[in-house]
């Protein structure tokens, strides 16, 4: 199965580390998913994307910067599809857009490297929708299980983790 190879996968190369975190929620937590860092290994890299782009239908892949960006950049060479990045904050110069990229209209599949709350998930698709796009859909590598699912849900979108953190923890 897929996600028992990327949880295998996610543990050999250290993406969960245990101690004492303060995740960007602001919340504690006894271990942190590094999935960021993890993926910078080809391998783990590739066998995220091609799960992506074989299980999925889109026209164009998103993620929100920074760790959305590789992620997205991968699954559409994978699917070979155009891809858009979601920028955090709106610049002040150039074309000041917060997408990078042309989502108007299209069937948009936004991935992130790991859900928690679900708040940069359900930011990603606020700009996306903003923006044209038809966006419902979220692929995170983790899933943190701690409301990602019911706050994305609550506004129509569907998360679909590749891992979630029980799989991870009860190795």
């Amino acid at each position: 199965m897929v996600t028992n190879a990327l949880a295998e996968m996610l543990v050999q190369f250290k993406a969960i580390e245990f101690g004492d975190f303060t995740l960007a929620s602001g919340a504690k937590s006894t271990y942190y998913v590094d999935v960021k860092t993890a993926v910078t290994r080809p391998e783990l890299l590739t066998a995220v994307a091609t799960a992506v782009a074989s299980a999925h239908e889109f026209d164009v892949v998103a993620g929100v910067a920074v760790g959305g960006v590789p992620l997205c950049v991968a699954t559409a060479i994978a699917k070979k599809k155009p891809y858009a990045i979601i920028r955090a904050a709106e610049k002040d110069h150039g074309k000041k857009s917060l997408v990078i990229g042309n989502v108007k209209d299209k069937n948009v599949l936004l991935v992130e490297d790991v859900t928690t709350s679900g708040g940069s998930a359900l930011y990603g698709i606020n700009v996306l929708r903003a923006a044209g796009a038809r966006a419902d859909c979220v692929v995170t590598v983790v899933d943190r299980e701690q409301g990602a699912g019911a706050l994305l849900a609550a506004h129509g979108v569907t998360i679909l983790p590749l891992v979630r953190i029980s799989e991870l923890l009860n190795r």
